[in-house]
């Protein structure tokens, strides 16, 4: 299948669903993201994988092509301020038949207070799109590196309904919408991991992806949300 991945970064799940046989194209507005993203591939011997950079709304001046599947991973949809605009890209870029798949933290974790120290689950973010973006500075990213020059991030979060409605309004079907309880990173520092071993656990800590709230607080909060929707043919 040829599938389009949007906001790509550097290129790491779009070329593991080139490993499971996909034809992939990824797009992120980055150019040091794609540059990374095409030498990730040519160090790993992917030889038909495309890395295209552009804004995600320009996406149609650079890519006029259709896909079987259209991809959006976790931590992509804060970055955008309009999420309609958003679903009229997903919409145009599928074939007929084809479909999109997102996997993205739940609306309501975007909207926690990170600082709280005393573990309570505490609203400070906007849910709802915003005409403005919340501002915050921090001096390193989430991954390990140096100190960032550029401290200001601007962020956007989008309701679950908002989201949703505008994939229906931008001609696709619903076809699930599934809210967990898990999420794929310790988005919390007191966090717990999801299969009930300690979080200081050496090179199975290391390895683990899903993260739960602790037994007192799971059902009170979803974490990340699944959400596939097809062009009817």
């Amino acid at each position: 299948k040829s599938l389009l991945h949007l906001q790509c970064h550097f290129g790491m799940d779009t070329l593991s669903w080139a490993r499971l046989g996909a034809t992939v194209t990824g797009l992120d507005f980055s150019q040091p993201a794609v540059d990374q993203a095409r030498e990730l591939a040519r160090t790993i011997g992917i030889t038909d994988a495309t890395f295209v950079q552009s804004n995600l709304y320009d996406t149609r001046s650079v890519l006029t092509g259709q896909y079987d599947v259209v991809y959006t991973g976790i931590g992509a949809l804060c970055w955008l301020h309009d999420i309609r605009g958003w679903a009229n890209i997903v919409a145009a870029c599928l074939k007929p038949g084809g479909f999109l798949y997102l996997y993205e933290g739940h609306p309501m974790l975007w909207s926690l207070d990170y600082d709280v120290h005393d573990q309570s689950l505490v609203l400070k973010e906007p849910y709802f799109e915003t005409a403005r973006p919340s501002e915050f500075d921090s001096e390193f990213t989430y991954v390990d590196g140096p100190r960032l020059q550029a401290q200001r991030t601007y962020e956007w979060n989008h309701g679950l309904g908002e989201i949703a409605t505008a994939l229906i309004d931008a001609g696709l079907r619903l076809d699930f919408l599934h809210e967990h309880r898990e999420v794929a990173w310790q988005a919390l520092p007191w966090m717990v991991p999801a299969d009930g071993t300690s979080a200081t656990g050496g090179a199975r800590h290391r390895s683990r992806t899903q993260w739960r709230l602790p037994d007192a607080q799971r059902e009170l909060c979803p974490l990340m949300y699944s959400l596939k929707a097809t062009r009817p043919a």
